[in-house]
């Protein structure tokens, strides 16, 4: 047997693996641990936080659930913000309005404000922080 096929059949290695089981459903997004999300601008919003990178880089997943009325704060991507609506509706600031089963795509540079009339639960991945423009 080969040296490389020999590497190919040892154990398998080591690895940090996280699994949410049931996120499609409110029962199993319920077990989870959500905290409020305090912010400057945003008001009725949850947040379970997936992982988040080091400097430079400093991205970001997380789970948000929005309560019906609920609204984020006027922000600014400094890198690609990508959003999967697994529940309910999200309305953004230009009226676009988003249910479930919509990936949205925000690009880096981009200006805007969600919120929610029903109530809203989104898989955020951003790859760079966001800035805050609610005091502009």
């Amino acid at each position: 047997m080969s040296d490389a096929l020999a590497q190919r059949t040892d154990a398998p290695r080591e690895r940090a693996v996280t699994v949410l089981r049931q996120l499609l459903t409110t029962e199993g997004r319920d077990t989870l641990k959500w905290t409020t999300w305090n912010e400057p601008g945003r008001s009725g919003v949850e947040i379970c936080p997936l992982y988040a990178t080091e400097a430079p880089q400093n991205a970001t997943a997380f789970l948000v659930r929005f309560a019906p009325g609920a609204h984020g704060d006027l922000h600014e991507h400094l890198g690609y913000e990508l959003m999967f609506v697994l529940d309910g509706d999200l309305v953004n600031d230009n009226g676009d309005r988003y249910t479930a089963g919509d990936l949205v795509i925000e690009a880096p540079g981009s200006v805007h404000r969600v919120r929610t009339e029903t109530g809203v639960t989104v898989l955020g991945v951003r790859e760079a922080p966001t800035v805050s423009r609610d005091g502009d």
